[in-house]
Formats: C-alpha cells, sequence, structure tokens
C-alpha cells in the first residue's frame, strides 16, 4: 500500500498541462534570511487551520515567494485540487478558484522558482513546491502537503515549510472523496493564509518559582481534578509536564489502571485517543530521574516508570492509599489540590481486573496559574 501511494503521488506532483515559458527573470527574495527567520503562516481553510513553520534557511527564494503571495491575499479563495488519501495534498493553483476551468487546475502559478536544495525530508508535514515534470526550476505558488512520511520523493522537491499544527486537518483533507485524478467532490478552499511570528515555547525560560505559579486542570468524564505542581522536587519534570498540557498531548487519554488502595494511573500513549501530532511528538522522551523522600501520601502524584530509573515519559499515577513503599523509587512532581472526591470516585469503579470496565478519559487537559 505504501508503495502505491509513493507512485501514485510522484505522478500527480506535477501541473497537467504544458505552463507558460520560462519567464525572464526568476524571482528572487527580497527580504533578508533573518527577516524571515522565525516565521510562520496560517492556513485557514474549510476545513481547519494547517500552521506551518517557515524554512529561509533551506529554500530562501521559495519561503519569501510564499511570504510575498500570502501579503497579496494571492491564495484566498483557492482549493486543494488534488489529493492522495493518507500521501498528500496539493493546492495553491490560481486558476482552482474558477470552477469552470476544472479542467485546467494544476496548470496556474507556475515557472517562477530555480530549484534550491533538496536536503530536507519529506516527512509528515513537509511542503514543498509542485514542479512541472523534467524542470527543477518550475516551482511557484503551488505546493503539497505530506500527510505521511514519503521518503520515496526525497531530494525530488524543495522543501520550504514543515506543518507544525493542523496536520490532523492535512490528513482530513487527504482523505475526502475524489475522482481517480485526485479531484475532491468537494472544493475545499484556502480562506486565508497569514504570515506571523512564531510563538514563543511555553515553560521554557520559567523559574522553579514562576513554574510553582501554575496547577494542571483535569477535566475528565467523571469530574475535575487539579493538581498543584512541585518544581522545587522535580523541576525537570514539572517544565515537562506543563510543555505537554500546553500542547494538549494529555487530552483524550484514558484512565487505563485502577489498583485499589494503592494507585490510579493515567497518561500512557498507548490509551490515547487519537495518534499525537508532530508538534507534540517532539515533546516526547524519556526524563531524568529526580527522586525525593517526599511521602507518598494520597493525593501525591508521580511520574510512571519501567525498570529503568530515566525510563519514564509520559505516563503518571495518583496514589491513592498505601503507596509509602514507592518512596524515593519515583519521581514526585504534583499533588492533588482539588477533586480527590474524583479520584476516590474514580478508584471506585468496576474494574475487569486493574482495568475500569466503563472507559474513563482525561477530555481535556490545561495549565494555568493558581
Amino acid at each position: 500500500m505504501a508503495f502505491s501511494i509513493l507512485v501514485t503521488l510522484t505522478l500527480l506532483l506535477v501541473q497537467v498541462r504544458p505552463a507558460a515559458p520560462p519567464p525572464a527573470e526568476f524571482f528572487t527574495s527580497p527580504f533578508t534570511i533573518d527577516q524571515m527567520r522565525g516565521k510562520q503562516a496560517v492556513v485557514e481553510t474549510t476545513m481547519g487551520t494547517i500552521v506551518m513553520q517557515l524554512l529561509p534557511e533551506s529554500a530562501p527564494n521559495h519561503v519569501a515567494h510564499f511570504m510575498t503571495l500570502a501579503a497579496e491575499g494571492a491564495y484566498e479563495g483557492t482549493i486543494f485540487h488534488r489529493v492522495i488519501r493518507n500521501g498528500m495534498i496539493q493546492g495553491g493553483d490560481p486558476i482552482s478558484r474558477d470552477p469552470a476551468r476544472v479542467e485546467e487546475y494544476g496548470s496556474g502559478g507556475g515557472r517562477r522558482l530555480r530549484a534550491e536544495p533538496r536536503d530536507e525530508r519529506h516527512t509528515a508535514g513537509a511542503v514543498s513546491a509542485v514542479l512541472v515534470p523534467g524542470d527543477p526550476d518550475s516551482g511557484g505558488m503551488q505546493f503539497f502537503i505530506c500527510a505521511t512520511d514519503q521518503p520515496g520523493i526525497d531530494g525530488q522537491y524543495t522543501v520550504f515549510a514543515r506543518v507544525v499544527e493542523g496536520l490532523e486537518v492535512v490528513q482530513a483533507i487527504s482523505a475526502v472523496n475524489a475522482n481517480a485524478d485526485g479531484l475532491p467532490d468537494e472544493r475545499v478552499a484556502i480562506t486565508r493564509v497569514t504570515i506571523r511570528d512564531t510563538p514563543a515555547e511555553p515553560f521554557v525560560d520559567e523559574t522553579v518559582e514562576e513554574l510553582a505559579a501554575y496547577k494542571a486542570i483535569l477535566e475528565t468524564t467523571k469530574g475535575t481534578i487539579e493538581l498543584d505542581m512541585l518544581p522545587d522536587k522535580a523541576p525537570v519534570t514539572v517544565r515537562r509536564f506543563l510543555q505537554m498540557v500546553a500542547a494538549g498531548v494529555y487530552d483524550g487519554i484514558a484512565v487505563h489502571r485502577v489498583a485499589p488502595n494503592f494507585v490510579i494511573q493515567t497518561g500512557a500513549l498507548y490509551y490515547r485517543s487519537q495518534p499525537l501530532l508532530a508538534s507534540q511528538q517532539r515533546l516526547i522522551g524519556n526524563l531524568p530521574p529526580e527522586f525525593t523522600d517526599t511521602p507518598n501520601e494520597p493525593g501525591i502524584v508521580s511520574m510512571a516508570r519501567g525498570a529503568e530509573p530515566d525510563s519514564g515519559s509520559t505516563s503518571f499515577f495518583i496514589c491513592i492509599g498505601s503507596c509509602r513503599a514507592l518512596d524515593g523509587q519515583y519521581t514526585v512532581f504534583a499533588r492533588v489540590s482539588a477533586g480527590m472526591d474524583v479520584v476516590e470516585e474514580i478508584a471506585g469503579v468496576p474494574l475487569d481486573g486493574e482495568t475500569p470496565v466503563t472507559p474513563i478519559f482525561m477530555t481535556r487537559v490545561r495549565a494555568v496559574k493558581r
């Protein structure tokens, strides 16, 4: 299946009609790399918003061209006129604004850009310029976004951006019903493209004292639980936990374990209702052990781990009973400050072994100041 997607993808990423002759002069960036560094393109579509991190160091002319067109409103009203389910989406052709010219879709807006380095890989979320077959200097307005990894086309197209938010929107667009040529049955339009400064990463520069001012609110199908952070005990774990909360990593994860008079456990990615986005996945990694002599009493929250001390990642547990045997062996990073009644309700649900008979989910987790 993967091979057929790659083959079809290569065939579709072309302009379907002969394009205009090469221009007398190709586009050259009016911006310095410093002026383009740290910029994102926010692509609003009729199916949701896609945020792309621009890559001026890799493709300065492509990035400048896209920024210039976005500022002119050139993409507004164009559609994604080619899709491959779980493969890619292609858009940006100015002709695609006109439903009467459907036979010409894919032939507009080209031959404006010379090829730039092609070292960037076509992983999920890669954004590249569409080319006329056999002509590396035929890039222009049209672009395609990989919905999944496409290593078979590495080195063939110039990647000039990467999706950092909204990959699920790209995948949903790729899955719309389409004809044999990949033309969607419904018009999925770009309504607006804006360029913005890349927002500051949350919870990167905060001091231990500043981290201590935050709490996490766990909205579950049984009620709300509030956790006060303990960065004086585990600064690295608290920082990463809050970063994952801010990115939505914990949204839609089940409470997968209830050990009576011991712990309830959640946060394991295996029990997440949807796969992680690329922007979320980059936050996932093993945490260093930050073991202390903090007693594991009811309401204490610790990071779960495997046999190795540094194998903690996302899963955590809340003590509900006799947990003192765990003292000094797990990273304590928070305590329940409200909603212990909800914790106790979860602890009392019918079980199949240690698994709740009726699934319990964290529907949303957010970080707020106390």
